[in-house]
């Protein structure tokens, strides 16, 4: 089972990793054309709205539901029973989120007001943000539709379709950037009507490969059906237990939307940034784990439950750890090379990278929830990742109201961190009480080597690197040097865990083995 997830793991983060280079050229591009200033802050406040509703709804929520149950349909009933909860899970999609989306629409000024009330004092900034999010918002609507879509395939193990649609927002957003935003009378509307484009692409982009399953559906109403109320039973704790980081990044940018100019904008770029090692290994792991636990929940098989769980967390403390030193180190380098052009200054720099490197201590928490929360939701288990959540999400909340004052953007950025790491430890402990985890043998060894390996790499990077260097290189001399500078990094980190004994097969086959 191992080298399987390990071949669909490798597929999902791979075509990621396409979407998410993608992205940073989007983000520079944005840097570059619109900078740092208060219409800015206005499209990343109006793009967060509808994204942070696609991950709570769409990719959180409803795909910790609905693979589930899926996954029941597939292994226990016929082709034409699973056809039928598909079209009727459709057709109820369909009928909600239209209503959602008309709502807000509607009830943009209020979200407006609700989530950036720091921009009701700057009347032309938040009569701005509710326009790019009348425009952004129906995206919503698109994007929940290619998340089930997405939910239908990899149920069926094709990921590489469903992993690699990202990259249509991100060839939109740069095309309405580079050829429509210079014939807009506010530029920046151009990359809410890219966003907007970019959920009917991605939509029809996963058409073909439903019509080769034979599950592309015919939408009907089953508010009834047996299947599409426990969807439904089991989305709403999900909307919460799923995407407790979300909502907290979310309640960052309201605390952010009362501090200075560009404050949203900073934590804007530092989160991008960590979203790349954690859409890459977080989501390609979530994306790949959910199915293969619900399979084994299905199958009542409690040793493969276990071991998928294992390796799961195994592969996580492996790279998320070396990203986490790389993101602290090359914080100001990575933020200069990409964005430090034109209108993006070097105190734009400096200040993004506070938040970043508290955004970055945080990455293996956010990865670790991406993993545990499945071992809860594959078995039906909503209530207790929602109570646990609520929880975290009071941490931080609290941390917030404690760090903003002394540390300003950087300390809304650590208080979502450290209630990451919260949750994960809660949602773990849990899985161990219970015995439904259960650590494979030679995890202190596999421990001790990967945390030797991290720390030759810290050193090494710490004590020749300084951040100071990019600020008088020209846009090449920065790329090479920080392309150079992460390549001996991960020589080193690679380098010293061969030294110690470390191999790919203890976590491709050997998961029971004595590492």
């Amino acid at each position: 089972m191992s080298r399987r997830l390990f071949k669909s793991t490798l597929i999902v983060g791979s075509m990621t990793l396409i979407s998410r280079i993608l992205g940073f050229i989007r983000d520079m591009l944005i840097a570059h054309i619109f900078g740092v200033d208060s219409a800015t802050d206005a499209f990343f406040v109006a793009f967060k709205v509808p994204n942070f509703l696609r991950r709570l709804f769409a990719e959180g929520a409803f795909a910790h539901a609905f693979v589930p149950v899926l996954s029941d349909y597939k292994e226990r009933g016929s082709k034409a029973a699973l056809k039928q909860f598909i079209d009727k899970t459709a057709g109820t999609l369909s009928v909600f989120l239209l209503l959602l989306t008309l709502a807000g629409v509607v009830a943009a000024p209020v979200l407006i007001m609700l989530l950036a009330p720091g921009f009701m004092w700057q009347g032309s900034q938040y009569e701005l943000s509710v326009q790019l999010l009348q425009i952004t918002f129906p995206y919503l609507f698109f994007i929940a539709l290619v998340a089930f879509a997405g939910g239908i395939l990899n149920a069926h193990e094709q990921f590489a379709v469903p992993a690699l649609t990202p990259v249509f927002l991100n060839i939109c957003m740069i095309a309405a950037a580079i050829w429509l935003a210079p014939m807009m009378a506010e530029p920046v509307t151009a990359l809410a009507w890219g966003v907007f484009t970019a959920g009917i692409v991605q939509l029809l982009f996963q058409f073909p490969s439903l019509m080769r399953l034979g599950l592309v559906p015919r939408p009907r109403l089953g508010f009834n059906d047996a299947g599409v109320k426990r969807i439904i039973s089991l989305m709403l704790p999900a909307i919460f237990s799923v995407s407790v980081t979300q909502i907290n990044l979310l309640l960052d940018t309201l605390f952010a939307s009362f501090l200075t100019v560009g404050s949203v904008s900073w934590l804007y770029y530092s989160d991008r940034l960590v979203e790349f090692p954690l859409g890459i290994l977080g989501l390609a792991l979530a994306t790949v784990i959910l199915p293969s636990l619900a399979k084994s929940h299905a199958a009542e098989d409690k040793a493969a439950f276990s071991n998928a769980l294992d390796w799961g967390l195994r592969l996580v403390v492996l790279i998320g750890l070396p990203a986490t030193i790389g993101l602290v180190v090359l914080a100001e380098p990575m933020l200069s090379t990409l964005f430090q052009y034109n209108e993006f200054a070097i105190s734009d720099v400096h200040f993004a990278g506070l938040s970043l490197k508290a955004y970055s201590l945080g990455l293996l928490g956010f990865i670790l929830v991406k993993v545990l929360v499945p071992g809860f939701t594959s078995r039906g288990d909503m209530k207790t990742p929602v109570r646990y959540g609520m929880y975290a999400m009071m941490v931080s909340l609290g941390l917030n109201l404690a760090l903003v004052f002394p540390l300003a953007h950087a300390g809304l950025a650590l208080a979502t961190s450290l209630g990451a790491f919260f949750n994960a430890a809660l949602l773990l402990i849990k899985l161990r009480k219970d015995n439904v985890y259960q650590p494979a043998s030679g995890w202190w060894l596999f421990f001790v080597r990967v945390l030797l390996a991290a720390g030759a790499m810290s050193a090494g990077l710490y004590y020749f690197v300084d951040a100071a260097w990019w600020n008088d290189w020209n846009s090449t001399a920065r790329v090479i040097n920080l392309v150079k500078w992460i390549g001996i990094g991960l020589v080193i980190y690679t380098a010293t865990l061969l030294l110690t004994g470390l191999r790919l097969k203890h976590l491709t086959g050997q998961m029971h083995a004595n590492v």
